[in-house]
């Protein structure tokens, strides 16, 4: 297992958690499982304004945006079918880095050029004690993380593909975003881009 490497209080990072080989494995089982479920631009609430990233979820709960505001939902907002099951590659990681029972959701982001995600809390759980685990394929791109409130400073640092990120205790509730994606820098996600996969406990 890489080296465990504390980034803040609450905040730690693998540096290529998985191999190059793993890394495609698992790129090409995530697709394969898209195909039920597409990638789809959810809406701002309110604005109604189209995200920039793509997304869709695995597991049995899905975390999705409508104009009315943020909710999980056992299914596809577009197409209605249910999530599928969250790989099992994502589950054994849960189990060796993050000391919580196992995840609701897997959250699945596709950052082409020019996607970001501005600051923001994952705060849509009801169970906060477990940690937010993230994998990164594709791309680098430039991760943002500050504290609990948003107008407190705030560090950044290169996600890389196959690199693992975990944030909880004190750091759960943090600010986090993605400045920008680092086109090109990676060849491993078809057209280009970054793939981030989130897992959360829902409650």
């Amino acid at each position: 297992m890489p080296v465990k490497l504390q980034i803040a209080p609450g905040v730690f990072l693998w540096r290529e958690y998985f191999s190059p080989s793993e890394q495609k494995s698992l790129l090409e089982e995530v697709f394969r499982k898209l195909e039920d479920v597409p990638l789809y631009r959810p809406v701002m609430p309110g604005t109604g304004k189209a995200f920039s990233v793509e997304e869709s979820n695995f597991g049995a709960l899905g975390w999705v945006a409508y104009r009315a505001g943020y909710r999980y939902q056992p299914d596809h907002p577009v197409n209605g079918a249910p999530w599928p099951p969250i790989p099992d590659t994502l589950l054994a990681l849960w189990s060796e880095v993050a000391d919580a029972p196992p995840p609701h959701c897997c959250l699945v982001n596709l950052y082409r050029a020019g996607a970001r995600m501005g600051l923001h809390q994952d705060r849509d759980e009801k169970d906060v004690s477990a940690p937010v685990v993230g994998v990164s394929l594709g791309d680098e791109a430039l991760f943002r993380i500050g504290g609990t409130s948003r107008k407190g400073a705030t560090r950044s640092l290169v996600l890389k593909s196959g690199d693992v990120l975990l944030f909880g205790g004190e750091a759960r509730l943090a600010y986090h975003g993605i400045d920008r994606i680092r086109a090109g820098t990676s060849r491993l996600v078809p057209g280009g881009g970054r793939l981030s996969l989130t897992l959360r406990r829902v409650g």
